[in-house]
């Protein structure tokens, strides 16, 4: 996930320095355009992550939004994944040429915020208030929001990591397909699917997915003051160690390297793993997959440990820092409207990301499409066991450590998951009190 942010931090602090001498007046942004009767409208850019339905869904709602006015005209770009979003973002902030409104990812909230490159909506959402409705976010979905007590970002398309199950060959290898619903039951369901010739899971060594684990163990990544890594203790330990000894018994397949998660995708689809885990976000490309191929599939919380638990995952709207009044004013327009309730409910029903607010939860169209596919419930449901990601300043580069630290800690037999994650928290440590 965040391959390419290991200078990423770096930058940001020259970006910083940058930020305090100087205003982004320019930020990539056209002040004015003719709508072809002679009229003026304000052009801004929108750069968003990732391609396929979430790109289609994002791509119509920008066309929705400059339709539905014609004082704003706003033109979207791809820029990759969240990685390659986040740098040529910061690359372009340097430069003055970023844009007006960006996707970004969760757990980046709090270094963009520090860094000076993000505009406090806190003053635009208390005087719109009335319209904007913060409490008609999910509270579950609001805790990478906030950075030092400032309004930050609205959530767009957010996330939580969910199980995927291919109901078919799990019936066929004699097995209820309402489960596994502990980490007891996926090993014991492992070993049955092992004795048909078939595959549990193909699983990466993704840290969103370890988060979840340390969440359903009782476990936290790092401490209260984010100052020190705290996946080191047993309850961190206890994943590596679950995922080590069914890898090692062939029970699941852990690949590496930057295809890990399309390979594990493409084994699920081709129904050579009966499971996987994965985004909410891809509830509805799954189906179409799924249908394709010729099996049943369903989606279920991931198995709990000592309890339930999950990460929520997905990004914010955030508006760039430096912005001309006109062009602060029309961001905001864009991102009101791209987060209320009706672009909500149109999201989530044509990608499978989570619904935002509360009133679209409640809507007589997602209640509807809830009886009919209850795939995408699940990760609403789910929300009662879901916490923010960390957002200290070096999450992004931690994360970069503790991945290659449990993938050494489960390929290489002669190492402890014990000491590959002491390891990694040193490290950690030296980075996180800086």
């Amino acid at each position: 996930m965040f391959k390419k942010l290991g200078t990423f931090t770096l930058a940001l602090i020259m970006i910083s320095s940058l930020a305090a001498c100087s205003t982004n007046s320019t930020s990539g942004v056209s002040s004015s355009s003719a709508d072809g009767n002679g009229k003026d409208k304000i052009v801004i850019k929108y750069w968003y992550a990732w391609g396929g339905k979430i790109q289609e869904a994002k791509q119509n709602l920008v066309k929705q939004f400059n339709q539905s006015q014609d004082r704003i005209e706003v033109i979207a770009e791809y820029q990759g994944t969240y990685d390659d979003l986040h740098a040529k973002a910061q690359a372009a902030f340097a430069a003055k040429n970023a844009p007006a409104v960006m996707d970004l990812e969760i757990a980046s909230t709090g270094i963009f915020a520090r860094s000076g490159m993000l505009e406090d909506l806190t003053p635009f959402a208390e005087r719109d208030k009335e319209e904007v409705k913060i409490d008609d976010f999910h509270p579950g979905l609001m805790g990478n929001s906030y950075v030092d007590g400032k309004l930050y970002g609205l959530p767009f398309m957010r996330s939580t990591p969910i199980l995927y199950k291919n109901v078919t060959m799990l019936k066929e290898a004699g097995l209820d397909p309402a489960g596994p619903k502990t980490w007891e039951e996926f090993e014991q369901y492992a070993r049955k699917l092992k004795e048909k010739g078939k595959l549990a899971m193909t699983m990466p060594a993704d840290i969103w997915f370890y988060e979840a684990f340390v969440a359903q163990s009782g476990g936290q990544m790092l401490s209260e003051d984010g100052k020190t890594a705290a996946f080191n203790s047993p309850e961190g330990v206890a994943p590596v160690e679950f995922m080590k000894r069914l890898a090692s018994e062939g029970l699941i397949k852990i690949p590496t390297g930057d295809e890990a998660g399309e390979m594990a995708n493409k084994d699920w689809a081709n129904q050579i793993s009966a499971m996987k885990f994965g985004s909410t976000a891809n509830v509805a490309e799954s189906m179409e997959i799924a249908k394709g191929n010729g099996f049943d599939m369903m989606t279920a919380f991931m198995p709990a440990n000592k309890s339930y638990g999950v990460p929520t995952g997905g990004c914010h709207l955030v508006m760039l820092a430096g912005l001309g009044e006109k062009e602060k004013e029309a961001a905001w327009e864009f991102i009101k409207w791209m987060t209320a309730k009706e672009q909500t409910i149109y999201q989530h029903k044509n990608t499978g990301y989570l619904p935002t607010r509360i009133s679209a939860i409640e809507s007589d169209e997602l209640q509807a499409l809830y009886k009919e596919y209850p795939q995408y419930k699940v990760a609403i449901d789910q929300l009662e066991y879901a916490r923010p990601r960390p957002m200290a300043d070096a999450y992004p580069e931690v994360t970069k450590i503790l991945k290659q630290a449990i993938e050494k800690a489960i390929l290489d037999p002669k190492v402890s998951p014990h000491d590959a994650l002491n390891e990694a928290a040193e490290k950690a440590n030296k980075l996180l009190s800086k």
